[in-house]
Order: C-alpha cells, then sequence, then structure tokens
C-alpha cells in the first residue's frame, strides 16, 4: 500500500461558524486528534479578530495544548501543527507562538478573490510568499503555500493550467518544497480534479503537491480518487466536512470529510495511517460542535 498524507483541517472547519468554540473545547478536540493518531493539522489561523473571532484565541489554543511546546518538529513523533497567516502581522505572531510547526499561506491566482480576502495585489502576495520562504527557513518552521483558485473560479477572470504551472514554476524557483492546489469554492469536476493535477505536476518535481478540494458529499469520493489516480498522495479534509469556503455559491459545498478520504484511498490501495475504529469518539466530539456552535444537523 502507498503512503498517503492526510491534514485535518479543524481552522478551516471552524473558523465560519456563528459562534465561537470555547478554548479549552478547541484544545481538546486537537488533543484528540493527536491521541487518534493524526500527525498534521491545520489547527490555527493568526488572522484580524475583527473579521475572524472564531480564531482570536490562537495563541491561547497553542499554550494549553500539551503537544505545543516547541516550535519546530523535534522529530518524527511531534505533530506538525499548521497555523495559517495572509499578512505580516500574522506571520509575526505565529512564530512567536510556540508549536506551530509549520505555516501557511492562501497565495490566490484570482485578483478578484485576493483583494476580497486579503486586499493585496499580485505584487504584494508575492513579496509575502518571498518573505514568509525566508522567515520560516530561519525560525526553522515549514512553510506550505496554497494555491486558491487553482480549479478555476466564478469571476470571469483568466484561468487555465498554464496558469497554475507557470505559479508552481515560481514557487519552485524560490524553493517551497509543499504546494495544495485547492478548489476554493468546489467547483471543479472530478476529470478537472485529474486534468489538472496531471497537467501541473511535472513542472514540480521535489515539490510535494497536495489537495485542499470543497465539494457536496455526493461527490466528494470521485475527486478524490480522481486525484489519487492522477498521483496525489496529500489530501487536506475535515471531519464530517463541517466547514469550507464562504464564497461557494452553493451552501452544500464544503470541506471533503475525512472518513470519505480514508474510504476512498483505501479502496484505492492507499495506507493513510489512521484507523477508522479510532475516528468515533472524535465524530461525536465534531457532531457536538455541529450541534451548539453551527447549529446544523448532525452528520451519522
Amino acid at each position: 500500500m502507498e503512503t498517503v498524507k492526510l491534514v485535518e483541517c479543524p481552522r478551516d472547519a471552524w473558523q465560519g461558524l456563528p459562534d465561537f468554540i470555547p478554548t479549552e473545547y478547541k484544545v481538546a478536540y486537537l488533543q484528540a486528534l493527536i491521541d487518534a493518531g493524526f500527525k498534521h493539522i491545520d489547527a490555527v489561523s493568526f488572522v484580524s479578530p475583527k473579521h475572524v473571532k472564531q480564531m482570536s484565541d490562537s495563541e491561547e489554543v497553542m499554550r494549553q495544548l500539551p503537544n505545543s511546546s516547541h516550535g519546530s518538529r523535534s522529530n518524527n513523533n511531534t505533530p506538525e501543527i499548521i497555523g495559517i497567516v495572509v499578512n505580516d502581522k500574522g506571520l509575526e505572531r505565529a512564530l512567536a507562538t510556540p508549536g506551530v510547526t509549520t505555516i501557511g499561506y492562501p497565495y490566490s491566482i484570482s485578483a478578484y478573490f485576493r483583494r476580497a480576502n486579503a486586499n493585496m495585489t499580485r505584487a504584494e502576495s508575492r513579496s509575502l510568499v518571498e518573505k514568509l520562504k525566508k522567515e520560516t527557513a530561519g525560525a526553522k518552521r515549514g512553510l506550505v503555500i496554497y494555491i486558491s483558485m487553482a480549479f478555476g473560479n466564478p469571476y470571469d477572470e483568466p484561468w487555465g493550467p498554464e496558469i497554475v504551472g507557470e505559479t508552481l514554476e515560481w514557487l519552485k524557483d524560490i524553493r517551497i518544497n509543499t504546494v495544495s492546489l485547492a478548489d476554493t469554492v468546489g467547483t471543479a469536476s472530478p476529470q478537472l480534479v485529474a486534468d489538472l493535477y496531471r497537467s501541473v505536476k511535472d513542472h514540480v518535481a521535489g515539490i510535494e503537491l497536495g489537495v485542499h478540494l470543497h465539494s457536496r458529499p455526493e461527490n466528494a469520493e470521485e475527486k478524490i480518487l480522481a486525484a489519487y489516480e492522477a498521483g496525489c498522495r496529500r489530501f487536506d479534509s475535515a471531519l464530517t466536512g463541517l466547514g469550507g469556503c464562504p464564497f461557494a455559491g452553493d451552501t452544500l459545498v464544503g470541506n471533503i470529510a475525512t472518513e470519505d478520504v480514508l474510504a476512498a484511498v483505501r479502496k484505492a490501495g492507499g495506507d493513510p495511517g489512521i484507523d477508522s475504529a479510532a475516528l468515533a469518539p472524535l465524530l461525536q466530539m465534531t457532531n457536538e460542535i455541529r450541534s451548539k456552535y453551527a447549529h446544523a444537523p448532525m452528520v451519522q
């Protein structure tokens, strides 16, 4: 069986929920993920509390998390904790927070989305990526760049595999080692997922290239298998599919459910390294979050 890297994304699941999840509950949830064997967790973000109130306690969450005593990963048993930033201030906060081992940054190839999400020009965003590379290397932290709108957008802007490929070539030139292609608004078909991944993977020899897909639940398995069969071995997901992008036009589009990723990659011959039996208490906790803080029905 081929090894598959699974990145669990509670940060993406939580950040848009209407009611604030208590810090202690977030800490307990993250610890439960670690105890269940998750080794790569998109856990926190360092963004404006005014705009994303749910993430206003990121420093305190990390302070209380028992496994977060060191900034960089000291050994293979130390979980990778990803903290998302969108500007210089967020980078400063993330680097000052013990336990954040990897910095994540969403680099948008859509001008509209870049303005809406970070109020930056293309040149400003590229300059920040270059600074992120320098600062994380100096601090011995990891760095993952997400290419937002990698599978197209609804804004009538230029898009194509050549734009994604050029972006990947630039990232390779500045020695970015990890990149995730994001279907930000969840509109990509399984065929497009496969075709784009195949068309750009040769641009990134030496780069770990993953996918962060959003989807309607009934299309999730096809998209996962399409990416896997195209060669992808790194998947972002969230238990029960909670959360997703507020820019998606379809309210049923959200994160792809971790349990669906586990089932699909095993069917395809991959080993995600997570025992499905260990998910039961986590699924219960996630459904509690749904009912208490998202006002959404439980997922069976």
